[in-house]
């Protein structure tokens, strides 16, 4: 459903050197810089596929996902969505897909929401049964029923973003953007939405790509991650395979019954060959070998009277940075990790 072959994208950027005399300057000899963007993307996403997308600021997402959504061209290369090409932007491929920026609205702000949704129904001529149902669906699944009829402007930013959902969805489509939907909400914000995204892909089955700076967005939504850095994919796979292969540790967080001695408690620590994370007199947080972890866990149980003790995988943050510096050799070219 989304395909993409060798896609690079080119910006030329306006050199000034500051203040006045730069201004004058650059009227009669303007300097340019080429930044790129993307870099031979090649990318296939199928039906009822998440990818998640993930790269630091800069890396190249949002350029990749506007190219995709038809709204930038790319310098070179080749996409298609549907059997599309995005940038034609036919009114076929743009009943069919949904952009959604958590930085950017797209319904207006002094209206209720419920006109701005009949405003979208005559966009994009959606019949009135199919449209009441869409949106009885919709509205029931994100739990504002209550909100339709209040202006945009007066909604909490967690309602807003719900309504931006119901705008981007109401007319059934089947490919869907998601760029950071989750920015800024709060953490039963974000629950909600992730449920409902997942719920929402088991019944319609479209496909999807989703950005996000929020790992928790990633592990929870995205069985598929593509890594971007400085344009280029590094890495396009299951996330569980980066996880196994780079998640050379796990934390073993303990509670103890007693109070343990400071003074006498880093040596123990150490002759356990684990690495102490946090610890004060009731608690500690080791970072053990995931080799090791049976057996650090076993010598601590014997060596003290344990409350509790709980087995956590790395931070899957950590775990995609530390993947990211890994992805170049010594002559600093990008190259695919092999996992």
């Amino acid at each position: 459903m989304i395909q993409t072959q060798n896609l690079s994208k080119t910006f030329r950027v306006h050199k000034k050197v500051a203040g006045l005399a730069g201004s004058v300057k650059s009227l009669f000899n303007r300097q340019w810089l080429d930044k790129q963007a993307l870099r031979d993307v090649t990318l296939h996403v199928g039906s009822g596929e998440i990818l998640g997308l993930v790269g630091a600021n800069g890396a190249g997402k949002t350029t990749l996902v506007k190219i995709l959504a038809g709204v930038i061209h790319p310098s070179s290369g080749s996409v298609s969505i549907l059997g599309h090409n995005p940038w034609s932007r036919s009114n076929d491929f743009r009943r069919q897909i949904s952009l959604i920026m958590g930085q950017k609205a797209q319904l207006w702000w002094d209206l209720p929401a419920e006109d701005c949704f009949l405003l979208l129904r005559e966009i994009y001529q959606i019949p009135h049964p199919q449209y009441k149902q869409n949106l009885e669906y919709l509205v029931e699944s994100l739990g504002v029923k209550d909100q339709l009829n209040i202006q945009i402007r007066r909604l909490s930013l967690g309602e807003r973003m719900k309504m931006e959902l119901i705008a981007a969805l109401l007319h059934t489509p089947r490919v869907v953007f998601f760029d950071e939907p989750t920015i800024g909400l709060d953490l039963t914000a974000q629950r909600a939405i992730r449920n409902f995204i997942l719920e929402y892909r088991k019944l319609h089955k479209p496909a999807m790509i989703l950005t996000s700076h929020y790992m928790e967005d990633i592990e929870r939504l995205c069985p598929r991650i593509a890594i971007i850095k400085d344009g280029q994919i590094v890495y396009d796979g299951d996330l569980a395979r980066v996880v196994n292969t780079y998640a050379n540790h796990k934390i073993l967080s303990v509670e103890f019954e007693t109070e343990v001695s400071p003074a006498q408690s880093p040596k123990a620590f150490a002759a356990l060959n684990a690495e102490v994370i946090f610890q004060d007199s009731s608690t500690v947080r080791l970072k053990v070998a995931r080799t090791a972890v049976a057996q650090v866990a076993g010598q601590m149980l014997q060596q003290f009277r344990v409350k509790d003790l709980s087995i956590e995988e790395e931070d899957i943050g950590n775990i995609i940075e530390k993947l990211i510096r890994r992805d170049k050799d010594v002559s600093g070219k990008i190259v695919t990790p092999k996992l």
